[in-house]
C-alpha cells in the first residue's frame, strides 16, 4: 500500500472538497436556517458558526440571531432598543456570554445529578466531548452514551487476556491503552492494535491522544510518542526518574507529565527539548494535570489534597491550597472557561474553585432521589436526584458515604460534569 495509513491498515479518510462537502448543507435556504438557528443557545450556536463559511456568515449577520443574543441577556425588548454590536463576530458575543452563564452556573446554581447503571463491574475513568460521554476501566467494555438523552451510542469490548489502563477519544475513534500496546477503535466498531515491532513498550500508566499523536507515560519514567499513521513510536522522552502518573497535552506542541515523586515536567513535543520543571511544595504524588491554553495556567492535585497552580507566562507558582483532607483524583475546566476548576477525591465531594486564586466557590454532594426512569438495577435506568450545596464549614465526616462515594475521575461540559466512582453507576451534575 503507498501512501500514509491508520494503525488498522487502512488509508486516511479522504477528505471531500469544499464543493462536495458544502453542498447540502448550502441548499438550506436562509430563512430556514435562521429558524433553526433560533432554537439554539448561545453555545451551540458558537460552534455552528464554525461548520462552514455559509453558516458563519449567516450566524455572523443574522439580525434574527443578534435579537436572540440580547433577548437571552435579557437586556432589550425590541430590536429597535438595541444598540449595535462592536465588530467582533457574533459568535465571539455568543460564546463569551455562555462561557459566562457556565460559570456563574457552577458558582452559584442549583444542581440536579441524573445517575445511570453503566457498567456491570465498576469503572473509574470518564471523557466527555463534542456531547459525547465515553466511559470504561473495570469491566472488558468501553460505552459511548449521549450526554442529553444517555443513550448507549456504541461499546467497545476489551480483548480477554488485557486489561484496559486509560483511554481517549475524537470524532472518529478511540485511542486505548491496553497492557503494553496502543488498540484503536474505529467509531463504527472495527479495533486494530498497533504491530507488535512497534507498539509495545514498558508499562503505561496513562495516555492522552491530539491527532495525530497518542502520547504515553511509562512506568520507567519516559513518555514515548506514537504516530497514528506512520504506526510507529516516533520518539521516547525521558521526562523523570520516577513512573509518569499524568499527562496533559497542549495544541502549542507541549506535554506536561507529573511524576509519583510530585514533579511537573514540560517538554515540546516535537524537540524533545525540555521547557520547564515545575514543583509543588507538597511532595507527595500527583494524581491529576491539566492544562488551560486560555490563561497559561497548569493545574495539579495531589494525594494529600492539596491543588497546585502554576503561571507558564512567568513560570512560577501562583497558588497552592489543601481543598481536601484526602486525596484528589480528577480535575477539569470547561474549554475557553478560565475562571472556573472543578476537582474530585476520596471524600466524594465535588468542589468548585477560582482558577486565579485557588478559593473554594462551591461544593456540592448528592442528595435525596427525585424520581426514577426505570429499574435503577438494569442498565441504563436513570434516577434523577436532587445535588446539595454544603456550607463552607459542612462538616464531610457526617454526610453518609452513599451521598458522596469517591470520585475517581470527573469530565466538563457546558453546565455539566460527569463522574465516575469505581461502581457501576455513572452521574451527570447539571448546574441551572
Amino acid at each position: 500500500m503507498t501512501g500514509p495509513s491508520l494503525a488498522d491498515g487502512r488509508s486516511p479518510t479522504r477528505k471531500r472538497s469544499g464543493s462536495e462537502r458544502t453542498t447540502s448543507i448550502n441548499s438550506l435556504d436562509h430563512d430556514i436556517l435562521c429558524a433553526v438557528f433560533s432554537f439554539l443557545g448561545p453555545f451551540d450556536l458558537a460552534r455552528c458558526s464554525s461548520v462552514c463559511k455559509f453558516w458563519n456568515k449567516i450566524v455572523d449577520k443574522s439580525k434574527l440571531l443578534q435579537e436572540l443574543y440580547y433577548r437571552q441577556r435579557g437586556s432589550y425588548a425590541h430590536s429597535s432598543d438595541m444598540p449595535a454590536l462592536s465588530q467582533k463576530p457574533l459568535r465571539h458575543h455568543m460564546l463569551e456570554w455562555a462561557i459566562k452563564h457556565h460559570q456563574s452556573s457552577l458558582r452559584e446554581g442549583h444542581v440536579e445529578v441524573d445517575q445511570w447503571k453503566g457498567h456491570s463491574i465498576g469503572v473509574n475513568r470518564c471523557r466527555m466531548k463534542m456531547g459525547l460521554i465515553l466511559t470504561g476501566v473495570g469491566d472488558k467494555v468501553m460505552r459511548l452514551w449521549s450526554a442529553e438523552s444517555y443513550k448507549c451510542l456504541g461499546e467497545y469490548a476489551i480483548p480477554h487476556a488485557v486489561s484496559l489502563i486509560d483511554y481517549d477519544f475524537d470524532e472518529s475513534k478511540i485511542v486505548g491503552l491496553i497492557g503494553t500496546r496502543i488498540s484503536i477503535w474505529r467509531r463504527g466498531g472495527q479495533r486494530s492494535i498497533f504491530p507488535s515491532r512497534e507498539g509495545t513498550f514498558p508499562k503505561g500508566l496513562c495516555l492522552r491522544y491530539l491527532d495525530p499523536e497518542a502520547v504515553v507515560g511509562c512506568e520507567d519514567g519516559t513518555v514515548r510518542v506514537f504516530d497514528m499513521y506512520s504506526r510507529k513510536c516516533s520518539r521516547i522522552i525521558r521526562m523523570h526518574s520516577a513512573p509518569v502518573t499524568c499527562l496533559s497535552l497542549s495544541g502549542e506542541q507541549l506535554i506536561f507529565s507529573s511524576s509519583s515523586l510530585g514533579s511537573i515536567t514540560i517538554s515540546g513535543l516535537s524537540s524533545d527539548e525540555r521547557v520547564a520543571t515545575l514543583r509543588p511544595n507538597d511532595r507527595i504524588g500527583v494524581k491529576a494535570l491539566c492544562f488551560n491554553p486560555c490563561s497559561s495556567l497548569v493545574f495539579a492535585g495531589c494525594a494529600s489534597g492539596y491543588a497546585s497552580c502554576w503561571d507558564l507566562r512567568k513560570m512560577g507558582l501562583l497558588w497552592e491550597r489543601r481543598v481536601s483532607p484526602n486525596v484528589l483524583y480528577s480535575l477539569g475546566h470547561m474549554q475557553n472557561d478560565s475562571s472556573t476548576l472543578v476537582v474530585g477525591g476520596i471524600d466524594g465531594v465535588l468542589r468548585v474553585l477560582d482558577q486565579s486564586t485557588g478559593e473554594l466557590v462551591s461544593s456540592y454532594v448528592m442528595d435525596q432521589p427525585v424520581s426514577s426512569a426505570s429499574s435503577s438495577s438494569s442498565l441504563g435506568g436513570i434516577e434523577k436526584r436532587k445535588g446539595r450545596r454544603l456550607s463552607e464549614d459542612a462538616r464531610i465526616d457526617i454526610i453518609p458515604r452513599a451521598a458522596r462515594p469517591p470520585i475517581t475521575c470527573l469530565a466538563v461540559g457546558m453546565k455539566k460534569v460527569v463522574t465516575t466512582h469505581n461502581g457501576k453507576q455513572i452521574r451527570l451534575w447539571k448546574f441551572h
